[in-house]
């Protein structure tokens, strides 16, 4: 299993599991310049602006209020992104707010949706109903605010479980969200749309992973122009959810803790081997490969570094961190129990188990690609889904626009 990319091509017959674009970017950014990035600090920020359309952008049926057409196109209507994990359930509402948009609602919930599938290869009823009382909450949510155009997405655990479409059509049936089981590839894609600004400047590759519940992400990319171009990808069933459920053991001695844990540490590099060897050349290139994370696991790990008390966004979105104080932290948690774990800030309950595996898959990313410095993501798919319908409906708008400037020229 550790051999192959996620079964994302398990379909069912006449069932559409999601697909890819085709397409590298469906935006692109102003990026102006910006002094040079220390490790430990934060690089001055970079305004976004979108100017293509995503094709692939739909909205919620039962969800989408569009104003009525009398009315015109209003740039301060709200939009949504919902993205539905393997361990998470989380969604962003915001509206355009110059080149950017301003977050008017967010909801985040542990859900463990994917909770038993390694074993079983379906999503346990309890963990569906977990998932159903988010999504009802973020339901109401999509109601309240008048959500004028959202987009749904689930991945990994949808992707892989033999029950996975049916549960698809029960959130429709119960909540009105109509979610798109997206491929692993527009997985990487949407991630690299939305985090992607975050990359350290300089020149050469780069490479921008995303450790979920169920997959990790990799894809390389080439900083050109505005927006980078996607020179290959790669993604494996392995996530802080999956690797945890697959690679088990005792967490009674130091001893069977290190044991796992570099079962776990063999399991991921064997995995990340084909995609290693395709980039070979990128990584013995002249200039070293910049490693950018968007990952509950790379921002519990800067919020450790910080000491910071509680989970600040602000404080880790954007940072860019020694790559060793990473590893640092990584071993240092790999050989605490899961009590001690629980004790430490930024992780508690829900992350105390889950944290090793996401250790474990982030020390195999950075033994193949040892750079000197990480850059740590708070944002990614969510946000790669807003900037795409954003584009996408004012590039509608302007069409019609000048449809209409065309009809009364003719009148």
């Amino acid at each position: 299993m550790a051999d192959h990319s996620p079964p994302d091509s398990k379909r069912g017959p006449g069932k559409n599991r999601g697909g890819t674009s085709g397409k590298v970017a469906d935006f692109r950014y102003k990026r102006p310049s910006r002094p040079d990035s220390k490790p430990g600090r934060k690089p001055a920020p970079r305004p976004a602006k979108p100017r293509a359309a995503d094709k692939q952008a739909n909205p919620i049926d039962n969800n989408r209020q569009a104003a009525p057409a009398e009315r015109g196109f209003q740039r301060r209507q709200a939009y949504a992104a919902l993205d539905l994990g393997t361990n998470n359930c989380r969604l962003l509402i915001a509206r355009p707010s110059g080149e950017n948009f301003t977050v008017i609602d967010a909801f985040s919930r542990v859900v463990r949706l994917g909770e038993g599938l390694a074993a079983s290869g379906r999503l346990s009823d309890a963990a569906m109903e977990r998932t159903l009382a988010a999504l009802h909450v973020c339901a109401e949510k999509l109601r309240r605010r008048h959500v004028h155009l959202a987009r749904s997405v689930a991945t990994e655990a949808c992707r892989r479980a033999s029950n996975g479409e049916e549960f698809i059509e029960r959130v429709r049936q119960e909540t009105g969200i109509v979610l798109d089981i997206i491929s692993a590839q527009e997985e990487a894609r949407l991630a690299v749309l939305g985090c992607h600004i975050l990359l350290e400047d300089g020149p050469g590759p780069a490479v921008i992973f995303d450790i979920g519940g169920g997959s990790t992400e990799l894809v390389l990319v080439e900083p050109s122009g505005a927006v980078p171009r996607i020179l290959d990808w790669m993604s494996v069933p392995w996530g802080v959810v999956s690797l945890t459920d697959t690679v088990t053991g005792s967490d009674e001695s130091l001893e069977t803790r290190l044991d796992r844990y570099t079962r776990m540490r063999r399991t991921v590099g064997d995995s990340f081997k084909p995609f290693a060897k395709r980039i070979a050349e990128h990584a013995r290139g002249k200039h070293p490969i910049r490693l950018l994370g968007t990952s509950g696991t790379v921002t519990t790990l800067a919020s450790l570094h910080l000491e910071l008390p509680q989970y600040d966004r602000r404080a880790v979105d954007g940072l860019i961190l020694e790559s060793k104080a990473m590893r640092d932290i990584s071993t240092r948690l790999s050989r605490m129990s899961g009590a001690e774990r629980q004790e430490l800030p930024c992780i508690g309950d829900d992350r105390a188990n889950l944290v090793v595996a996401g250790c474990a898959i982030l020390e195999s990313i950075l033994d193949i690609w040892p750079s000197q410095t990480l850059g740590v993501a708070d944002r990614g798919i969510r946000e790669g889904i807003l900037r795409s319908l954003m584009a996408a409906d004012a590039d509608g708008e302007r069409s019609r626009a000048a449809l209409q400037r065309m009809r009364e020229q003719d009148v």
